[in-house]
């Protein structure tokens, strides 16, 4: 069933009353993977839980005629295994994709996406301002014909992070898919900014590039907020700078904390 307007904000209020009253701190705060391109360089204490989901993520195409809008309900569950090394499972249950082509015509569908498990570890680090951590994934071609990759898809990926200061952060993300013999390589710089103990705010860009394809580059940014010391809502919109990447991407989410 579509999701309809009016429920995003009853599921985000039922999703803040499993934390707790008190508000988090920075530097408590849990390290999320939600929003943004890159995953965080932090990883889940021994035995926490994450659920980091999309209320929806979306992505908008517009070529004069053509429109597409497709909706996705990514779901991340993460789970620590050790203090530096964590586990997780990435689906995303539903997408609905609405469709207008040259005539005039429309269209809709909807299905559930591809399932992915992955392995997260934050690796050492001599230096207190310096952290950084790599991705290993493996994606199944599991999802409805529609929005699924259509192949097994292998992914490798870090995230390098540097703390300027108390309050101002940045991130460089690389990253490597490889599906059907086909690699796509994917870079992404961000500066995050602590606007309160539980407001802070990025803006990121990055750069794709298929083999045999155009490189596409997109730049937007993004606000979260710790609603409880174990919630975190967050919103981001990403523009498309060329013709070749989606004209807009980004979402509202929530992402919740369990011990």
């Amino acid at each position: 069933m579509r999701m309809k307007p009016g429920s995003i904000p009853l599921c985000m209020a039922a999703l803040i009353g499993l934390g707790t009253a008190a508000p988090a701190h920075a530097d408590d705060a849990p390290s999320f993977d939600r929003p943004g391109i890159a995953f965080s360089t932090g990883t889940l204490p021994k035995g926490r839980f994450a659920w980091e989901q999309g209320l929806p993520d979306f992505q908008r195409d517009d070529d004069g005629g053509a429109r597409s809008t497709q909706y996705n309900a990514n779901t991340t569950l993460r789970l620590g295994l050790s203090d530096t090394v964590e586990l997780q499972l990435a689906t995303s249950p539903y997408n609905y994709l609405r469709e207008r082509n040259d005539d005039g015509g429309r269209r809709s569908r909807h299905g559930a996406g591809d399932t992915g498990l992955a392995l997260k570890v934050a690796l050492p680090s001599s230096h207190d301002k310096f952290s950084w951590a790599v991705l290993g994934a493996v994606t199944a071609a599991s999802g409805a014909r529609d929005f699924s990759n259509g192949a097994t898809q292998y992914t490798l990926g870090t995230t390098l992070g540097y703390d300027f200061s108390e309050r101002v952060s940045g991130a460089l993300y690389f990253n490597l898919d490889r599906s059907d013999g086909e690699d796509t390589w994917t870079w992404s710089p961000s500066l995050s900014v602590a606007l309160s103990d539980t407001v802070g705010a990025y803006i990121e860009a990055g750069i794709s590039h298929i083999d045999h394809q155009s490189t596409t580059s997109v730049a937007g940014a993004g606000v979260t907020w710790m609603a409880t010391s174990r919630v975190q809502l967050d919103a981001s919109l990403d523009w498309g700078l060329d013709r070749d990447s989606p004209d807009l991407q980004g979402g509202i989410g929530v992402a919740v904390l369990f011990d």
